[in-house]
């Protein structure tokens, strides 16, 4: 294996009755993986790989390259190079129709390639049939996601006034607030406790019922005061997006939006582990 796990690295696979002719080391923080793979990068189509038993004892190394970041997210492996081109890719892992795993490693031209136009769901959020949102029992006059395709259900959450939940944990959860709640806690300073509870769960925003541009417009206090204290919090809670939408209505559907796609991405990220 390469010495360094910062390192990627490919070699030629030394199996030369292999369909695959190249092994390649994703250098993960908890110990690489390695794979054979039809080619040396996914330039024109999707490459197809397959896990690998272990690296060469003596490997006639094609490429090594610095890694800026590899990281296993769900399904999907992220992995940044250092160098100018051809620096970003994913690992994808999916399941036949046999039941085989199957790996295709694919850039962002592969991927625009091979979807183009492609659009976001206008109606089930992450294509989910069913998604119950837990609604916090603090929460006095929450969203009825009428337009909404899920169901509710009252509990206390740990953070937040939305959430949604995988095998007993809360997994997800969003922040309410109208442009006068949010200003009135950036000055009082309470919005910071808000924020760090809500950066104890893996998956959580903050949204807000206007628009950025309203803040400017708040009486009562100094037109880039709140603006300044708002871009304080964001800083030190980098972890907890802070959303604006232009009303109720928007926000209630960009909540429905977010908790849908980080239940799929817990579930995809759990059967994935249950997978190893």
């Amino acid at each position: 294996m390469p010495e360094h796990v910062e390192t990627f690295a490919i070699a030629r696979n030394p199996d030369q009755a292999s369909s695959l002719p190249y092994i390649v080391s994703f250098p993960l923080p908890d110990g690489p993986l390695v794979v054979k793979a039809a080619d040396t990068w996914p330039r024109v189509a999707k490459v197809y790989c397959h896990r690998a038993e272990s690296w060469p004892d003596e490997p006639e190394i094609v490429c090594e390259v610095p890694v800026r970041s590899c990281l296993r997210r769900g399904v999907a492996i992220d992995l940044v190079l250092d160098r100018a081109r051809e620096n970003r890719s994913q690992l994808i892992f999916t399941t036949m129709r046999s039941g085989r795993e199957a790996i295709f490693w694919q850039s962002p031209r592969t991927t625009a390639k091979a979807r183009p136009g492609a659009r976001v769901p206008t109606r089930r959020a992450s294509g989910l049939k069913d998604l119950e949102v837990l609604v916090d029992t603090r929460e006095r006059y929450p969203f009825r996601f009428s337009r909404q395709q899920l169901t509710t259900a009252r509990r206390t959450l740990p953070a937040g006034d939305y959430g949604v939940e995988l095998c007993g944990e809360v997994v997800a959860v969003v922040e309410r607030k109208s442009l006068s709640d949010l200003a009135a806690s950036l000055v009082d300073g309470s919005l910071t406790y808000a924020l760090a509870e809500l950066a104890t769960v893996r998956r959580s925003a903050l949204v807000v019922e206007d628009r950025y541009a309203a803040i400017f417009k708040l009486t009562h206090v100094g037109p880039g005061f709140v603006a300044d204290l708002l871009a304080a919090v964001q800083v030190r809670y980098p972890s907890v997006p802070i959303v604006f939408c232009d009303n109720r209505a928007l926000a209630e559907e960009w909540v429905y939006r977010f908790l849908g796609a980080a239940f799929a991405f817990a579930a995809a990220e759990f059967e994935a582990e249950e997978n190893k």
